[in-house]
């Protein structure tokens, strides 16, 4: 008798039956990758759905000018193996040619910029998908969103105008001009990511696991990394503690916690034991409101 699949399985499947569905439904697809981890796991599961043969799509990162070395270096590392094609578009370059108000304050995060440029590359590509590694357990805007997610010619997204999605059907079809966020690994939780890592022996940057990092303590607690963007003032607390990150984001906006976990076993213990999210124990850009996230989806952000 044949073994039922686990929910591994399951989740892999549901991913790469939707990765084919964009080859299908697509002419111009595109794979949004960050050098983070459930963008890791995408490309993974891309290397399942085609090789041998060529993604069907290039990676494309939006590039704040604000990301962790370890990240950056892990991006060029991994598409240097895998000889695919990656576009990269810099936020800064927006900002000069738009004319645009870089970010002020002590933590200039660039996460509203970044929409600007994530909406020229498509149309500069005339790209109709973009795929990403957003799910729904990050945060409650996100749990809003469908797996293929429409956006308007203007890349806004509306949260009372989705599209019904009945079992493995979805579709695609668009007007010109609109284009389609598409989230395989939307039905996953943090936990797990972290499980298929382990199963599928997946390198990640080293940023993930415990290190010692020099941090700013700030009022509510949050470790912030030291860097060349962030604004050290005489008044504030400097630490070096044992680290690790639980999502890559920008370094000014992206915050640290404590922890003791060296390996991926590590981190699956200690993720069992927590209590909050991950966007909402280290994003300090999602705590400018209550629908900080749902506000930046509107205007176009992935």
């Amino acid at each position: 008798m044949k073994n039922k699949l686990d929910y591994l399985d399951q989740l892999e499947n549901e991913a790469i039956y939707i990765l084919r569905e964009v080859a299908g439904q697509f002419e111009k697809p595109a794979l949004l990758f960050s050098g983070g981890k459930d963008s890791i796991c995408l490309v993974h599961l891309a290397l399942k759905a085609f090789r041998p043969g060529k993604f069907p799509f290039p990676l494309v990162h939006v590039d704040t000018g604000h990301n962790f070395p370890e990240a950056l270096k892990y991006r060029d590392d991994l598409v240097t193996e895998l000889g695919e094609k990656l576009i990269v578009r810099k936020v800064e370059d927006t900002i000069k040619e738009k004319k645009l108000v870089d970010a002020k304050g002590k933590f200039p995060s660039r996460n509203g910029l970044q929409t600007y440029t994530l909406l020229d590359v498509i149309e500069e590509f005339e790209f109709d998908a973009c795929i990403g590694g957003a799910r729904r357990d990050e945060e409650k805007a996100r749990a809003k969103e469908r797996i293929f997610s429409v956006r308007d010619e203007f890349g806004q997204w509306d949260p009372k105008k989705q599209r019904p999605e009945l079992w493995n059907i979805y579709n695609g079809k668009i007007n010109k001009g609109e284009n389609v966020r598409i989230f395989p690994i939307s039905n996953w939780t943090e936990l797990d990511v972290w499980n298929y890592i382990k199963r599928e022996k997946i390198e990640l940057p080293s940023i993930y696991f415990t290190h010692e990092r020099e941090c700013i303590l700030t009022e509510n607690g949050q470790l912030m990394n030291t860097n060349e963007f962030v604004q050290i003032e005489s008044s504030d607390v400097v630490v070096t503690k044992k680290v690790r990150y639980r999502t890559v984001g920008d370094m000014t906006c992206t915050a640290a916690v404590e922890s003791e976990a060296y390996t991926i076993d590590d981190i699956i213990s200690e993720l069992k034991e927590a209590k909050i999210s991950e966007r909402g124990a280290t994003r300090m850009d999602d705590r400018v409101s209550e629908a900080a996230m749902e506000d930046r989806k509107k205007g176009g952000y992935f």
